[in-house]
């Protein structure tokens, strides 16, 4: 998740059609699927969104994830650059209990 500035540039479009595919053919099929979002506001109207941007990916476990992000952690960071000049990603680490 990237956290909204108001003077940050993020390329979503970078994000979306370079950064996240590449990440995805680097975890390989550990990886079972993911996903992008970009912030449109916050919760009162005309509100600012928390973040600018989210990307989402699923894998079977924790000790998956660990083990098939580890590698490539700093090619993942050293890739920031090309999309933002904001402050660097949140991580959160969540299990999925519900989905359509």
């Amino acid at each position: 998740m990237y956290p909204y500035s108001e003077n940050a540039r993020f390329d979503i479009d970078y994000y979306c059609s370079h950064h996240m595919p590449w990440v995805a053919g680097l975890l390989g099929t550990t990886l079972k699927g993911w996903s992008a979002d970009v912030g449109l506001g916050g919760g009162a109207p005309g509100s600012k969104p928390l973040y600018v941007a989210a990307g989402h990916l699923l894998f079977d476990s924790v000790d998956a994830f660990k083990a098939a992000v580890a590698p490539h952690a700093k090619a993942f960071a050293d890739d920031l650059t090309n999309y933002t000049d904001g402050d660097p990603a949140v991580v959160q680490i969540s299990e999925v209990r519900a989905s359509s």
